[in-house]
């Protein structure tokens, strides 16, 4: 299984993500389902959505480093748990790649994007006409992408529906960079919280963020 990046985040935090190159027989092997899981499966077609779910929880063990079963669910927000491992987790897939962020002690979230140039035709549903007129962010595909990720990663690390793009997360001035970092303003119902995310853009053109607290 080709993990081409691995990042210890913090002391309690790791991401890692995969190039999916192995077939669906391939990472079948490499799983132990139970009933529940193949039924899933079962409701899928052949490809990558299917490619996807079993990279992620192939990734997953990998990162967990265990022969146990690991019993990964959702919530009724759709936000991932496991039921028999005290981490907090967040997954993610785009074409040839799958992501996952685990944490002993915090709130994850992670998203990964193959770059393309049709989020300019929805730029306006996910940013603030103020968002949009930074410089980095405006009509520049790579800052659109790390404003996407930025706020994606953050509803993931919430776990909660209801948390609006547009209208709860709000992306402060940064230097755009093929690394770096940019803080976020995000109204939650607790209250306003500053979080910072990280983000990046790999060789082959995909944008990923991600967000421990």
């Amino acid at each position: 299984m080709p993990i081409i990046y691995n990042k210890n985040v913090d002391e309690d935090s790791v991401l890692a993500i995969w190039k999916i190159e192995e077939t669906e027989a391939e990472m079948l092997a490499g799983l132990q389902l139970k009933q529940h899981e193949l039924d899933i499966i079962s409701t899928m077609n052949n490809g990558k959505r299917l490619l996807h779910w079993l990279s992620t929880r192939l990734l997953l063990r990998t990162m967990l480093n265990t022969k146990e079963y690991i019993d990964c669910q959702f919530d009724e927000d759709g936000k991932p748990y496991l039921t028999n491992f005290d981490y907090q987790i967040s997954l993610s897939h785009s074409y040839d790649y799958a992501a996952v962020m685990i944490s002993k002690r915090h709130a994850v979230g992670v998203d990964i994007e193959l770059i393309k140039h049709k989020i300019k035709s929805i730029k306006h549903k996910f940013l603030s006409d103020i968002e949009l007129a930074q410089k980095q962010i405006g009509d520049n595909i790579d800052g659109l992408y790390v404003a996407w990720c930025a706020k994606e990663a953050i509803y993931k690390w919430h776990g909660k529906k209801g948390l609006e793009f547009k209208r709860d997360i709000h992306i402060k001035p940064f230097k755009l960079k093929s690394e770096g970092n940019l803080n976020a303003i995000v109204e939650l119902p607790s209250g306003t919280r500053e979080l910072t995310v990280s983000y990046f853009k790999t060789n082959d053109g995909y944008m990923l963020g991600y967000v421990t607290n």
